[in-house]
């Protein structure tokens, strides 16, 4: 169930039931038939199952080798994942799909493939040599209760492009853009280059404009000035790529918990990661409408299709000359397109691509395909009118979500529960440094701590939460860690650190600074002495 809904009862849950359920039976009924009827499936989009319609939204990550897809999972999640590599050499050599399940383990790709509860079987068809290279890592996560993540390969650059994968990697790519609800392109600030298999795989993603979203990581290795060169040439390099007459938002920042090495952007990355996260927050609120829209989009597809090959049968000789003509035909398709687009009043956008087309075409004999059949685009066009309108009308205009309340709990997602807290996001995972020993190990520094914390002019034995930032801040670790580091350290929740909270903080921040990941709750041996009767976790 989406975490999201569990503030509020099964409302929005059954709501979200309710129209997958109707758009699942409205596709099944009214536009099946029809793309059915002219082989829609054969040149465009296998058939919708029930998983397609129930599915969590899902997240795709795409970008070269070594621009930090995996470890920006491992940080959304704060966690480890299973099958997880990281590496500056080409290190994920495949599709990994991250869901949600409390048994964690990983389901190969020809077993997941036939799993009927999953969204994945239409993959089969791209062969054993794909499969051998997809995987699921079901993870315990909060996270991955409102949404999926798709890790993908590093796409290769320089000679590396010359290595053949041995299976469709760009229609793969292009099968995952037309399901999921986002698509991240990263970057990385260092290697801004666009590979030719980089390109080929943007291109991929067109048509899908409207769930790309670009991310420049690693953004803290370079200084501002640095910075705002790589920026415009990230733009610059973009603009020929995308070729889209809107600027595309591209989100600065880097994606991994540790020091930043240039921290002068500090606030900057602060506030493109919180951008980052709430547009990703939004997904689970926004599934019913993205799946309205898709299957919208994909009954407009169906209808020129329709149109496309009655027109193609229809010119067809009944019995001499096929061949050639289908070779004319399929050379005339643009005068085709021309025709029907005036005889129909179709936009030019409805139109598959058609070079694509063209390639389709050609392998396939047109004197089977069906005739016109004006009943079965009747029936599309009412659905579109009545049908469609009606599941709208049961989805909420508006849902507002209040500052502190966040969408999808856990993770680098989870929000500002604490108001009191001077930090943003709060982020971490477990030490068992001086667990076990009678004296807390947090005083074998605490000299150095208390004499720190004397010079922050504490007021009644306290010091406040921005005078505690200050110092904290120093350490150059990203803001989401800090944060977890405050909630960790501020045992009593009154909103400041006394002598012995501080010097927890500064001990975790030196556990963090030792590249140790941190508790998610703070362990028992860490507890400061004067607090641990009658403390609950």
């Amino acid at each position: 169930m989406f975490s999201w809904l569990n503030r509020e009862g099964g409302d929005k849950q059954d709501l979200f039931d309710t129209v997958s359920q109707g758009l699942n039976q409205i596709y099944k009924t009214k536009l099946l038939p029809l793309e059915q009827h002219y082989q829609f499936h054969d040149f465009h989009s296998p058939q919708l199952n029930d998983p397609d319609f129930y599915a969590k939204p899902m997240i795709l990550l795409v970008g070269q080798y070594s621009t930090g897809k995996t470890t920006f999972i491992k940080y959304l999640l704060e966690r480890d994942f299973p099958g997880i590599r990281i590496g500056p050499e080409p290190t994920t050599d495949r599709f990994i799909a991250v869901m949600y399940d409390e048994k964690e383990g990983v389901i190969p790709g020809n077993a997941l493939v036939v799993d009927p509860k999953k969204q994945f079987r239409p993959l089969a068809k791209f062969g054993n040599a794909f499969l051998n290279r997809l995987q699921c890592s079901m993870v315990s996560s909060p996270v991955l209760k409102g949404i999926s993540i798709v890790d993908t390969p590093g796409i290769l650059s320089g000679e590396k492009q010359r290595v053949d994968r041995g299976y469709d990697f760009t229609g793969v790519l292009e099968w995952f853009a037309e399901r999921v609800d986002r698509i991240i392109l990263l970057f990385d600030a260092h290697k801004l280059d666009i590979s030719d298999e980089f390109r080929r795989s943007i291109e991929a993603l067109r048509g899908h404009d409207d769930k790309i979203r670009i991310v420049l990581n690693k953004a803290d290795m370079i200084d501002h000035q640095q910075l705002m060169r790589v920026y415009g040439a990230l733009m610059w390099s973009l603009g020929k790529v995308l070729q889209t007459p809107e600027v595309a938002r591209v989100y600065i920042g880097s994606f991994w918990d540790q020091p930043l090495r240039f921290d002068v952007n500090r606030r900057l990355f602060e506030a493109e990661e919180q951008d980052l996260f709430k547009d990703m927050q939004s997904l689970p609120k926004n599934a019913t409408l993205r799946k309205l829209n898709d299957l919208i989009k994909r009954a407009r597809l169906a209808k020129v299709h329709a149109y496309i090959i009655s027109a193609l049968r229809k010119d067809m000789p009944t019995v001499f000359g096929k061949e050639a003509k289908k070779k004319e035909l399929i050379k005339n398709l643009g005068q085709i397109y021309d025709q029907l687009q005036r005889e129909h009043q179709i936009s030019p956008g409805d139109f598959p691509d058609l070079k694509k087309m063209q390639e389709n075409l050609a392998h396939h004999d047109f004197s089977k395909f069906n005739a016109f059949k004006p009943k079965l685009l009747e029936v599309v066009d009412k659905m579109l009118a009545e049908d469609i309108a009606k599941l709208m009308a049961t989805i909420p205009h508006e849902e507002v979500t209040s500052n502190n309340e966040t969408l999808i709990k856990g993770g680098a997602f989870e929000g500002v529960e604490d108001q009191i807290s001077p930090f943003g996001f709060k982020r971490g995972e477990g030490i068992d440094a001086g667990a076990g020993e009678p004296e807390w190990i947090v005083n074998k520094e605490r000299c150095k701590y208390d004499s720190l914390f004397e010079s922050l002019s504490p007021t009644d034995g306290k010091i406040t939460g921005s005078a505690a930032k200050a110092e904290m801040m120093k350490s150059k670790l990203p803001n989401s860690v800090l944060g977890k580091i405050w909630k960790l350290a501020d045992v009593d929740k009154d909103g400041q650190l006394d002598a012995e909270e501080f010097a927890l903080a500064m001990h975790l921040i030196n556990v963090k600074l030792d590249d140790y990941d941190l508790p998610t709750t703070l362990p028992e041996h860490l507890i400061p002495p004067t607090k641990r009767q009658g403390w609950q976790s």
